[in-house]
């Protein structure tokens, strides 16, 4: 499984932006997918996933309602659509994917393919 993450950028707080993940040899029906990221100095933390079989969608909540994950099997991507960003949503982000369980779906440990990452910086 290879994974490439691309979309990030600088924006402003309130503003809107989309990650994208290209995925290869990407399984969606043994394979969980997430987002994760990594602010300057904190250690890595779950953002959203969609459990493999289910689709089922989980979120942080310190990103729910408004952060959305999707996956797209014809095109094997992955997406992060983030709106009303705060300057705490500043970090690197990473896409990643693992043959996880759903007890499990938010432990970084668990996932075995990750995407290089993608610096999202929002200003106040």
């Amino acid at each position: 499984v290879q994974l490439q993450a691309s979309g990030g950028g600088l924006v402003q707080a309130g503003s809107s932006l989309r990650l994208s993940c290209a995925a290869s040899g990407l399984s969606y029906s043994s394979h969980s997918v997430a987002w994760f990221r990594q602010a300057p100095g904190k250690a890595r933390e779950f953002v959203a996933a969609i459990f493999r079989s289910s689709g089922n969608e989980i979120y942080a909540s310190s990103v729910k309602g408004r952060f959305t994950i999707s996956r797209d099997r014809a095109k094997n991507t992955l997406a992060l659509q983030m709106s009303s960003l705060k300057p705490e949503d500043t970090a690197v982000y990473y896409c990643a994917a693992g043959r996880v369980i759903l007890s499990t779906v938010r432990d970084a440990e668990q996932y075995g393919n990750w995407g290089q990452g993608t610096l999202v910086t929002v200003s106040s």
